[in-house]
This record gives C-alpha cells, sequence and structure tokens, in this order.
C-alpha cells in the first residue's frame, strides 16, 4: 500500500505504540499480547492489529508481538531507526524551550541548527548551540539534507519562512506560528496551535 494511502492518524499512532514498547522493553517485558498493546496506548485491540497491517504482518497467533522486534520495526518505518536532522526557526520563548528540550535524541531527531532574524542572540549556558542567521539556511540544510524544519516564527512572517525552507528541499514543517500555511501537495505540515488545544478541552470539561 502507498504511504499516502495510510490515515494519518494511523501515523500518529505508531508513535504512541513506539513508546509504549520502548517502556515495555525498559521493564523487562519481552513479548505482549495486542490486548496489553493497544490497552497501554489507549485504543482498542481491533484499530492496533489494523493500524499495522497497513505496514505488513507482525506477531504470531496465540503468542503475540516481540517487543524489541516491533519496536525497531516502527521506528524503522517511521524513519527515526537513525538520527533524523531538524532545524527550529524562530528562537523566542518557545524556540528556546524547545532547544533546552533534552529528550528529542531520544526519540530519534538531531536539532542541527538554530535560526532567527535576531543571530547571535544569548542563550542560557547549557546550550552549546549557536544561533545563526537566516542567511545560514542553506548550507546547514545541505550539509546535514535536513528534510525535516520546526517553525516557531510570528505568523505574519511564517509564510514567508516556509516557502524558503521548502525552496531549500524541507518536505515536513511542524507549525507553531497560529496561521494556515499554503504549501504544495508534496509537503506535510503539521500544526500545533495550544490556544486550539485548550480551547477544545474547555468544550469537554464544560459539557
Amino acid at each position: 500500500m502507498l504511504r499516502t494511502e495510510i490515515p494519518r492518524k494511523a501515523i500518529y499512532r505508531l508513535s504512541v505504540y513506539s513508546r509504549c514498547l520502548r517502556r515495555l522493553e525498559n521493564n523487562g517485558i519481552h513479548t505482549v499480547s495486542s490486548e496489553v498493546l493497544a490497552k497501554a496506548a489507549g485504543v482498542k485491540s481491533t484499530q492496533l492489529r489494523k493500524d499495522l497491517t497497513y505496514f505488513g504482518q507482525f506477531g504470531t497467533r496465540g503468542l503475540g508481538y516481540d517487543v524489541r522486534q516491533l519496536s525497531e520495526m516502527i521506528s524503522e518505518l517511521l524513519g527515526t531507526k537513525s538520527l533524523q536532522p531538524v532545524v527550529i526557526v524562530g528562537i523566542g520563548n518557545l524556540g528556546r524551550a524547545l532547544l533546552s528540550y533534552r529528550g528529542f535524541e531520544r526519540e530519534g531527531f538531531e536539532i542541527v541548527g538554530a535560526f532567527d532574524s535576531r543571530p547571535g542572540q544569548y542563550l542560557p549556558g547549557d546550550m552549546s548551540m549557536e544561533v545563526q542567521a537566516m542567511d545560514k539556511l542553506p548550507k546547514v540544510i545541505d550539509k546535514h539534507v535536513v528534510k525535516m524544519a520546526i517553525l516557531c516564527v510570528p505568523p505574519n512572517s511564517a509564510q514567508e519562512v516556509a516557502n524558503k525552507l521548502i525552496k531549500l528541499g524541507v518536505v515536513a514543517l511542524l507549525n507553531f506560528a497560529p496561521i494556515v500555511l499554503s504549501v504544495p501537495d508534496e509537503i506535510t505540515v503539521n500544526n500545533v496551535n495550544l490556544a486550539m488545544e485548550l480551547e477544545n478541552l474547555s468544550y469537554f470539561i464544560n459539557e
């Protein structure tokens, strides 16, 4: 099956399964049933099995899944078996917070560049990365073959920055700017709007 035919929610759930499998492995569990893994991931076992069949046949009837093997297969499917290079554009408060996060490498991502219209700005002492000028983007993207970027820029500059990144070969954007980006069909954009997420939660607590 073509990757474009796989529902985006199924890809998201693969990430959830991956984290559950890592926790099981850390706890010394080597085999897990679809029912137990599904419960840990907060989905039905039928949904778990359906998601995995998009990518092939996993597990043995009556024995379940080999935890390490399934974890490695999912990492390979998600492209995180080796470190995936990522750049962050926009080093305000949010960009700094993301730069200080130490979990990216554990999840298979390496921040290889931080860029802002105000280069050389001060970062806390435990951050060894330098904030570079926007005109340094092409060199870093080319050197590390970067295909993914995180946008933490103001909404009035998000589209311009996205256009530049796409022109340089970036094909996936994690967009924190509160704006809908206009991109070609082959470009994947995941939007993170914290206000919208809070509104969604607000609906449920006021039911």
